[in-house]
């Protein structure tokens, strides 16, 4: 049976060890890399696990072992099923023994040696293993992320947002576009607390406090965004947001980012690491398209897989227009299929002046709340008799 590994190190070498060490292991390879070795290292490997319920997990904890055990402790416990290869600079009985007790299944000394690795893939093989559930009880985090201004990536992300809370899910909306700052506008919600109370309170974060600071929107979700002043904007670290995105994914269903376009901005980039599903937002204009490109090669580039992303063709026109692309070409020009492609309606701009999401009202626009929640459906994977009550 093949072998998918997830391999979680800070070191670029590790990583690069064990990608040469698998050219000679010609059914197994490397599904997802994790250069960033934090507590919250749990989520990631539970979302590429609903992916690849069957993949196993090289951990290296050599940078701090007593870091490296509480986080193979949480993975351990987040993901009872999955086989954990453990690699430590340490390979005395003593340290064997700890890691095995905090998780692991197996062990690695480093620096790594091409036979030890080829006997511990051996040993992956015979060992019987149960497929990991691929189900967990975290929330997840979907992020619109868009290619160009003005494709709609705010309204996608602010009706996304409300149709999971007409159907009564437990949603957060957070909007991390600190230029355009656009979520609180098109809700028309004038937020009293920001990003920046949330990261100067991260270290007493609970539930009750952050429910009791940001605001809830009158379709029940609860809305947090940077501040309004440009000059505050930079206090929001990646850090910070790693801690929250934790935080939230424990306690609600779902997270919804509008990730403004900016995909080389650190914040965002974690966001985007952190994300159970990124919706690529384009429309059929050329310059949308071009850097749609650009966009998923980079991602590709920081270590994100394809199978993350999901183009999301946003004003969709079916009929033939020289001026536009279709979506056969789109897919072809981004070796990637269309997810879903939204259409056009006169009512987003009017919704929009008005400051309340389109699917609020369901009658305002019914051919569009028919395929906008056909996409939620099928974004989330929802049943359809789930989501007739909604």
């Amino acid at each position: 049976m093949p072998i998918s590994l997830l391999v979680a190190s800070t070191d670029e070498q590790f990583r690069e060890m064990i990608r040469e060490n698998l050219l000679n292991q010609p059914n197994a390879k490397v599904i997802s890399e994790y250069a960033d070795v934090a507590s919250n290292l749990y989520i990631r490997v539970l979302q590429d696990l609903e992916r690849h319920p069957e993949a196993a997990l090289i951990l290296d904890i050599g940078g701090d072992p007593a870091e490296g055990f509480r986080i193979l402790e949480k993975v351990r416990a987040a993901a009872p099923d999955l086989y954990i290869i453990a690699a430590n600079y340490s390979g005395d009985g003593e340290s064997v023994i700890a890691t095995i007790r905090a998780g692991a299944n197996d062990f690695l000394t480093m620096p790594l040696r091409r036979t030890d690795f080829k006997d511990a893939i051996t040993r992956l093989e015979k060992t019987p293993r149960r497929a990991s559930s691929g189900t967990s009880k975290l929330g997840r985090i979907y992020s619109f992320l868009g290619t160009k201004g003005g494709v709609g990536t705010t309204s996608l992300a602010v009706n996304f947002a409300s149709v999971l809370a007409q159907r009564k899910q437990q949603t957060v909306l957070i909007d991390l576009d600190a230029i355009g700052n656009d979520v609180a506008m098109q809700l028309g919600a004038a937020p009293q607390y920001t990003l920046q109370e949330v990261g100067e309170n991260l270290s007493r974060m609970d539930q009750a406090l952050f429910e009791g600071f940001v605001t809830r929107d009158p379709l029940g979700f609860f809305l947090v965004g940077p501040p309004d002043a440009l000059e505050q904007r930079g206090y929001f670290s990646e850090a910070m947001f790693r801690e929250f995105g934790t935080f939230l994914v424990e306690k609600y269903e779902a997270i919804v980012v509008d990730a403004g376009r900016s995909v080389s901005d650190e914040i965002v980039l974690g966001a985007l690491q952190a994300s159970s599903i990124i919706f690529l937002v384009v429309t059929q204009e050329f310059p949308s398209i071009r850097n749609a490109q650009r966009y998923i090669a980079y991602l590709m580039r920081m270590g994100f897989s394809q199978d993350q992303l999901r183009v999301v063709c946003n004003r969709y026109q079916k009929r033939n227009n020289p001026n536009y692309t279709s979506l056969e070409q789109i897919q072809q020009t981004l070796n990637q299929p269309v997810f879903y492609g939204i259409p056009e309606t006169p009512a987003m701009l009017t919704a929009v002046n008005k400051a309340r999401p389109l699917v609020a009202d369901r009658q305002t626009a019914p051919e569009y709340d028919k395929a906008f929640r056909a996409f939620v459906d099928k974004a989330t994977g929802m049943s359809k008799s789930v989501a007739k009550s909604a």
